[in-house]
């Protein structure tokens, strides 16, 4: 049963409902086109799909005819709340199989494909990430990051795991996330980087109207943290950002803490319990510390498999990130970049990753995105594409000089 919902009661009530009736719950991307809604659909053999009715038109011409309507009139289909009031309160009987979920990956090009999870792993996942992240029970967590990627739902698994309370919106705003976090004296705020970049935006006097104080952590995830963003964010709201790199396929790899972060604002941070992550090179051999390679992990909570078949690489029972990184001799892992990404610039292994680092370190720079294109000297080069922060002016050259005169992220660059 597909599943394309905001963050709301209603995508919460739908999957617990799925789980009991052993159905798999397939969680829909709401940024996602119409083309792209209705092929993942097919593909995983979707035969129902509960969608809030702004979701109503793109799904109008294909998809599973049977449909259900969780936030809105329902426009001729039945909602959740009439489901609810039509049936009683005798238990179901139990499922001949546990359901699973079906989460998409965040690829860049094509139809993401769906990583399949036993519903038992949430459980696991919390377990572990209290080893480095301390939630605690009964806590209230406003959770921004949506619900149908791996990050949000995780944190509303461990919620229901500790007995916590979770707080949603439908939609991200930087002052009503804020005021939320006043109101209901929320001790978490499950975020996506970018989320605080988008409060740290907001004007001095309007984050400081709200009473903050009673956030302890802010556990982030999705992608890498730009620049300064993590002790920027905690110089105002206290030692409260915790970061955790790894996929939906993955899981988790490691996880850095404000310490961490406050001494090396780019790391990923280190493996939780449980968890071993090894960086090796082309045929599979561990590097030195400090070198380059691809990242292999191990934990318990790895995928299934793809819905639409395969899995990822895997290496005497590591399976690849996709990405690339280097672990200090400290034993943080520093991610430099994807796979596919890497150039051979005259003779030299690039990473656009490293160079990006770099870039939204300087005052000026709001945003950044780095690529690598044909050159006739040197085979390949990068291109920078930069997003000035208001009222600022800068030159090319001293973008250019500003990368020429920073260490190297894995020379230990802040």
């Amino acid at each position: 049963m597909a599943v394309l919902c905001r963050n709301h009661r209603g995508f919460v009530e739908t999957t617990a409902a799925l789980a009991k009736l052993g159905a798999d719950a397939l969680f829909l991307n709401t940024g996602s086109a119409a083309p792209q809604l209705l092929e993942v659909m097919q593909r995983d053999g979707a035969t129902t799909i509960v969608h809030d009715d702004e979701f109503a038109p793109l799904i109008a011409d294909g998809g599973p005819a049977r449909r259900v309507v969780a936030s809105g009139d329902g426009d001729g289909a039945p909602t959740i709340d009439e489901l609810v009031a039509g049936t009683d309160d005798s238990p179901p009987p139990a499922p001949s199989r546990p359901g699973r979920t079906i989460i998409l990956t965040s690829g860049t090009t094509g139809t993401p494909q769906g990583a399949v999870r036993a519903q038992s792993s949430s459980i696991a996942a919390g377990v572990s990430l209290l080893d480095r992240i301390p939630y605690r029970d009964g806590e209230t967590a406003v959770i921004a990051a949506p619900l149908f990627h791996a990050w949000g739902f995780g944190n509303l698994a461990v919620g229901l795991l500790l007995g916590g309370t979770a707080v949603l919106r439908r939609r991200f705003e930087p002052d009503d996330t804020l005021a939320m976090i006043a109101r209901h004296r929320a001790a978490a705020l499950v975020a996506v980087p970018v989320m605080l970049q988008r409060i740290l935006e907001l004007p001095a006097e309007a984050r400081r109207r709200h009473d903050t104080s009673s956030l302890r952590i802010v556990p982030l995830s999705g992608s890498a943290i730009p620049g300064l963003l993590a002790p920027r964010f905690m110089e105002e709201f206290g030692n409260c950002v915790y970061n955790l790199y790894g996929s939906t396929e993955i899981g988790w790899a490691t996880i850095a803490t404000p310490g961490e972060l406050w001494e090396e604002p780019s790391t990923a941070g280190r493996p939780p319990q449980g968890t071993t992550v090894k960086i090796v090179d082309a045929d599979g051999d561990e590097v030195p510390v400090g070198t380059t390679g691809r990242i292999f992990v191990r934990n318990e909570i790895h995928f299934l498999g793809y819905s639409g078949g395969g899995t990822k690489e895997s290496l005497d029972g590591m399976m690849s990130t996709g990405d690339t990184g280097h672990v200090d001799a400290s034993g943080l892992l520093f991610v430099d970049g994807r796979d596919d990404e890497m150039i051979v610039s005259g003779g030299e292994n690039v990473y656009p990753r490293e160079v990006e680092h770099l870039l939204e370190l300087h005052p000026a720079v709001a945003d950044v995105a780095v690529v690598g294109v044909p050159d006739d000297e040197f085979g390949q080069r990068l291109k920078a594409f930069v997003v000035l922060r208001s009222s600022v002016t800068v030159t090319s050259d001293e973008i250019r000089s500003h990368v020429r005169g920073e260490p190297r992220p894995s020379q230990g660059a802040p």
